[in-house]
């Protein structure tokens, strides 16, 4: 079982981007909590954005409450994080990850590779 994102590019700021996260190799992730998160170069693992499995609850980062949105479709094992307004500092690689809802990556068991999403100014 794995996850696999795409999506991830280059964007001038203020512009927007879309990142997919579908689940393969026969595991469904509907019953999991899914969370984005982002590493800049030389910098720890940062939340972005998590919801749960049935969308109920969702948590956003400070930083990009209302700029991002996650979303799911459990019938499609993939999760969504529409970018918009984007900045310089949100240039980084982003992971997504399935677990428990939470802020914290620790806690995340599955992992996708990562894609790079950079922001030019």
């Amino acid at each position: 079982a794995q996850l696999v994102e795409s999506g991830g590019g280059l964007v001038q700021a203020g512009g927007s981007l879309r990142l997919s996260c579908a689940a393969s190799g026969g595991t469904s992730f509907s019953s999991y909590a899914m969370g984005w998160f982002r590493q800049a170069p030389g910098k720890e693992r940062d939340f972005v954005a998590a919801i749960t499995w049935s969308g109920d609850t969702i948590y956003y980062a400070d930083s990009v409450k209302g700029r991002f949105t996650i979303s799911r479709d459990n019938g499609k094992n993939t999760v969504y994080l529409q970018m918009n307004n984007l900045k310089p500092e949100d240039t980084a690689v982003y992971y997504c990850a399935a677990g428990p809802i939470s802020r914290n990556w620790r806690l995340y068991s599955y992992w996708g590779q990562g894609t790079q999403v950079t922001v030019s100014s």
